[in-house]
């Protein structure tokens, strides 16, 4: 049984980590945008919307797909100062319900952001800026595919530590 559940939570992880990967490279998108739009600005007194308006269209997916890479890499938001007191048995109850909350949370913001992203598409939704970004139903499905990579690395996380899974690299 384990070598089979083994095998859900590598492919689990490996969706994550690639898309942790995509965020990581729309960090360097980012940082290559501003700079050329800052460059655009202060040398030739000019600049574009869509510029603008990509920039923080790009931190949604780098937040939102980041969120559940940091999970996978353990990078988490913990109270480590006592969390590496208790007992390895407690620590691994604490993962345990972390996770669940994890997927509960997932899949709640999921379904009702769908709706939202669906009213955006019916409505073909586009920046209202002359010279903006169309198709804003795009970033705005952002949101339930971020969170359901959450949840899918809280089902991983929760697999991992509930049957006491090799740690990465291990397997």
């Amino acid at each position: 049984m384990q070598p089979a559940l083994l095998r859900i939570v590598l492919g689990l992880e490996a969706t994550v980590r690639l898309f942790g990967i995509i965020a990581a490279w729309l960090c360097l998108v980012l940082v290559l945008l501003v700079a050329g739009d800052v460059f655009a600005r202060y040398l030739f007194s000019t600049g574009a919307v869509w510029a603008q308006e990509l920039q923080w269209h790009l931190i949604s997916p780098i937040a939102l797909f980041g969120m559940s890479y940091a999970l996978f890499s353990g990078e988490q938001v913990r109270v480590d100062v006592l969390y590496e007191r208790f007992p390895p048995r407690v620590q691994q109850v604490i993962e345990i319900i972390g996770g669940l909350l994890i997927i509960v949370l997932g899949v709640l913001l999921v379904k009702l952001s769908w709706g939202w992203v669906g009213m955006s598409y019916a409505r073909g939704e586009g920046s209202p800026n002359p010279g903006g970004l169309p198709f804003r139903y795009l970033l705005k499905a952002m949101i339930p595919l971020g969170f359901a990579l959450l949840a899918l690395q809280g089902v991983a996380h929760v697999l991992r530590h509930t049957f006491s899974l090799p740690p990465r690299g291990a397997a």
